[in-house]
């Protein structure tokens, strides 16, 4: 049994220059696997080429829902040859509050060997409830701003 540490930080990183239509960012990750990846209104609100923030959760969600998935279908008996979850997050503009991120919908597709359809639900739907991504999403945000 792999040991993990009780508590394990990630980091990422954004920088911004200019304006909201005309500006430009970069996003990066600790592991490096993101880099000076672009982003910008138009790969946020248009179809412009690079990342955006609303992308990025939904692949984090659907990455963590996939192995936490695994983990619950083990913990009772099973192993998946395979699951491919695919995260769609919803952007909708409100009167009242702007931009804001309403809904994801985690969409998954598994080949378990030797489950039924009501176990794999019943499996699913503990997954989405633990994983710890969802579970962020309807998490308070602590914020430390400063001035330079």
């Amino acid at each position: 049994r792999l040991h993990t540490p009780p508590l394990m930080k990630r980091k990422a990183s954004a920088v911004w220059r200019g304006d909201l239509k005309s500006g430009r960012g970069t996003i990066s990750t600790e592991s490096t696997v993101l880099k000076d990846t672009p982003y910008s209104f138009g790969t946020r609100f248009e179809s412009g080429v690079g990342t955006n923030p609303e992308e990025l959760i939904g692949a984090a969600h659907a990455g963590c829902f996939s192995m936490g998935l695994s983990a619950e279908l083990q913990k009772a008996g099973f192993i998946a040859e395979s699951i491919a979850t695919s995260a769609t997050v919803t952007l909708e503009q409100h009167p009242q509050t702007g931009w804001t991120v309403t809904q994801v919908h985690l969409d998954t597709r598994a080949t378990v060997p030797g489950i039924t359809t009501e176990k794999f639900a019943a499996i699913a739907e503990g997954a989405k409830a633990g994983c710890p991504i969802s579970r962020l999403l309807k998490a308070a945000i602590s914020l430390d701003a400063k001035l330079l």
